[in-house]
């Protein structure tokens, strides 16, 4: 942009004169009670501005050039609009305007005293520019596009022409500004005072008050005046002295509320009461709605705690909290209010007005620093650790470590106090903030301490990792909290993710810890006990379930039952069986009280308590007996065994009838028959040999298995024998030469055949069957016996 200002000026035909006669004008002013400001700027000979905006048309700077330099060097001018550098390149001098907030540039091509009409002049060069620095609509003027099809007339003035005067100061004398140094000193006063540089301020305000005794800034000079010394310690009474000038001098003007609060509060602070309720009571009724008006309630409120009046103090402060909505006074009247609330031990309402001053502007506790320090201890003390770690922090946030000794310590208080409180995440960041800036800290190891405590509320590793920092936390912390903490947040973790059988590994540490401070640690063994059962039933692992069972009283869901049982059949714990089966005896469901009244009756049976076992199973067979076909059927055989075990032989008889009513020729019954047939045998009751011993036969041939011969041939051979019918005898005993025999028990068969042959008068027949038992054991007595009757 220089370079082409440059090209443009050596375009043009400008006078190469000296720019001796620059002008420089700026001035401030109000429209509808919004303040802008006009910056004239003026030379003999035309020169060039221009206006550079962004992407969004609006101006960022302004650039004038001009051929020559001034012949004095222009220092940097600068008000709450503008903004004026310079700057010298390739012998050319620009000035460089810079807007605080919005700005407009135009050219000044008419003198309204001297030209009868004025029109719209886009004019590159012009010998007077005028710029506006404005805050949101431009005063005065308005700016309109216009049209291309429309016939512009310039404007005409009367011929008429009043008198023209220039500018007048406050008394109506003619203004002739020569200098811009009080301009110049009066920006770098507000700079000053920005910075809080209060003595320096007040040393250029006196310069320039003596160098410029008419300067038009004396009105904002003795404003400052008084600002500066009501921030400066034993200087109440210059506050007084100037303000009463100021409001005598300038009553009209704007400050004038913010001056009778500085004065005010100078007399409240000189302890004069009375005179500051003078100033008070006109500040509050004559300004009531300025902000001024609401610092003026803090001062009052200031003025009557100290004289004992602190309910009427306590009201002012709330009242500047409430009806203010500028933030710098709401904060200080929270602050004033927490302090009281502090004082008078009413500790939560204070914690209201701390968190309030936080949330809104939590730098506000820098400027009361030694103060707060002390509130924050009081809350610390006194068990509100939130609070002070909030205060902590707002303070460390506003301040470094190289210009406030306390900083290390209230990093390390703000971990440690949120450690102590639900905001572990909090706690965490600043115990890591002081580990990485102070790593060899003078509280390095009570910050590691109180990290590794956060372990449990903040880690996000997985669980195996987790489960390694535990381990490593109860190695290093073993009589300490962490480390017993780190014992029950480890079983919880386990138990959480499955790991039942391994929580129950080390219950003796998780049982000793103090119940007061972990109450659940039974629970939680009890829970892992349970888990693990239950991952055992279902793994069907029935040795660990009686191992857990037997170990621990617990109580799983009824859902478990059927495998418990299972299991403690299996494993002969029939004290469990029996107790799992009695607790669903009285089931409302007809069918649970079946199966869990068969299963009491095996327990009963296992354990040899017959007279249950009698009792039970005639309830049972009540139960089914209309049932066309019941799984519980087995019953029966239950019965004929229990009297099998109790030597009854009727009720064996009895209910061996039952057992063949409902099962039919059965392999699995083929004990019992042999059972009934060996009372048969005793009681020399051939029916009973005959009628069982033939249903043992049919079962044997029909599943090809013998396992009962050749005593059931024998004994049916016999019961023949005794009734004479010695065809069927004949039949019986010939119907073991295809079963596979002993050689004693052929040499019996062989015998008895031939036996059975002499009494059918079959003798040849009968001498085969006696050398046949002589040949199968000859040892053997039934071949002696053999020999003996063939000898006959």
């Amino acid at each position: 942009m220089f370079k082409w200002m440059l090209s443009f000026l050596l375009l043009t035909t400008v006078s190469t004169t000296s720019l001796k006669a620059l002008d420089i004008s700026l001035q401030g002013a109000k429209e509808n009670f919004q303040n802008y400001s006009t910056l004239h700027i003026k030379d003999e000979n035309k020169f060039l501005c221009q206006e550079m905006t962004n992407d969004f048309d609006e101006v960022v700077k302004i650039v004038c050039a001009f051929p020559k330099s001034p012949a004095k060097k222009l220092k940097t001018l600068q008000n709450d609009f503008f903004k004026i550098d310079t700057q010298i390149k390739n012998k050319t001098f620009f000035l460089i305007i810079t807007p605080y907030k919005k700005m407009k540039l135009f050219p000044v091509v008419f003198n309204l005293s001297e030209d009868d009409s004025v029109y719209k002049a886009n004019a590159k060069l012009a010998r007077h520019w005028m710029l506006v620095g404005y805050n949101k609509e431009l005063p005065y003027i308005k700016t309109q596009e216009p049209s291309d099809v429309a016939i512009h007339f310039p404007f005409m003035l009367d011929k008429n022409k009043l008198p023209y005067v220039g500018s007048l100061d406050m008394k109506s004398n003619p203004v002739h500004i020569q200098e811009v140094q009080d301009v110049n000193d009066y920006l770098k006063i507000k700079h000053l005072y920005a910075q809080k540089e209060y003595e320096k301020c007040l040393e250029i305000i006196d310069e320039v008050m003596l160098e410029f005794p008419n300067s038009l800034f004396n009105a904002e000079l003795l404003y400052y005046k008084i600002r500066v010394n009501s921030k400066l310690p034993e200087k109440n009474d210059d506050v007084i002295k100037l303000s009463k000038v100021y409001l005598r001098e300038y009553s009209s003007d704007d400050n004038v509320a913010e001056v009778l609060s500085l004065i005010a509060n100078a007399y409240s602070l000189s302890g004069m009461g009375g005179q500051a309720d003078y100033f008070f009571d006109r500040l509050f009724s004559e300004h009531k709605d300025s902000v001024y008006a609401k610092w003026g309630y803090i001062y009052k409120g200031e003025m009557l705690e100290e004289s004992g009046t602190s309910s009427k103090a306590l009201e002012y402060y709330k009242k500047a909290l409430h009806e203010t909505s500028d933030i710098d006074v709401a904060v200080a009247a929270a602050y004033k209010l927490a302090l009281y609330n502090v004082n008078s031990g009413s500790k939560e309402e204070a914690i209201k007005y701390v968190m309030k001053i936080v949330k809104a502007k939590p730098s506000f506790f820098v400027s009361e620093y030694y103060k707060t320090l002390e509130m924050m201890d009081t809350f610390a003390d006194d068990g509100k650790l939130a609070t002070a770690a909030a205060i902590a922090q707002a303070i460390v946030n506003e301040t470094n470590r190289d210009e406030y000794d306390e900083y290390e310590t209230l990093l390390k208080n703000i971990g440690v106090w949120f450690a102590k409180t639900p905001k572990k995440q909090e706690a965490l960041n600043a115990l890591n903030e002081y580990l990485k800036r102070f790593p060899d800290g003078i509280y390095d190891a009570e910050v590691q301490v109180a990290k590794d405590s956060l372990f449990f509320d903040v880690s996000d590793a997985n669980v195996s990792t987790k489960l390694a920092d535990y381990d490593k936390l109860i190695q290093t912390y073993q009589q300490d909290s962490i480390g017993k903490r780190a014992i029950y947040e480890k079983a919880k973790l386990m138990c959480d993710n499955g790991m039942f059988s391994d929580v129950l590994e080390f219950k003796d540490e998780l049982l000793a810890l103090d119940a007061t401070t972990y109450p659940d640690t039974k629970t939680i063994v009890n829970d892992a006990a349970i888990g693990a059962m239950e991952l055992s039933l279902k793994n069907k692992e029935c040795h660990s379930v009686l191992q857990i069972a037997n170990q621990y009283s617990i109580k799983l869901s009824d859902k478990w039952d059927d495998g418990i049982y299972a299991c403690a059949m299996k494993g002969a714990d029939f004290l469990l069986a029996k107790d799992i089966a009695s607790k669903n005896l009285k089931s409302k469901n007809m069918q649970m009280r079946k199966k869990w009244l068969y299963r009491h009756i095996k327990v009963d049976f296992a354990t040899g308590n017959y007279s249950d076992v009698l009792k039970a199973s005639q309830e049972l067979i009540t139960l089914i007996a209309d049932d066309k076909k019941s799984e519980y059927e087995d019953v029966y055989r239950v019965l004929f065994d229990t009297y099998n075990r109790l030597e009854n032989s009727n009720k064996m008889i009895e209910s061996l009838a039952n057992v063949q009513k409902v099962f039919g020729s059965n392999y699995k019954d083929i004990e019992r028959y042999i059972s009934v047939m060996a009372i048969g045998s005793d009681r020399r009751d051939d029916n009973l040999v005959l009628k069982y011993g033939h249903e043992v036969m049919k079962i044997q041939k029909n599943s090809d298995s013998y396992a009962q011969s050749p005593f059931v041939e024998f004994a049916l051979y016999q019961a023949y024998i005794n009734r004479e019918n010695y065809n069927k005898a004949l039949e019986t005993i010939k119907s073991l030469d295809i079963v596979e025999l002993s050689k004693r028990d052929r040499s019996r068969q062989k015998y008895l055949l031939g036996s059975t042959y002499e009494k059918l008068w079959r003798g040849d027949e009968a001498q085969v069957a006696y050398q046949e038992s002589i040949k199968a054991d000859a040892s053997s007595a039934w071949a002696k016996l053999a020999e003996g009757a063939k000898e006959d």
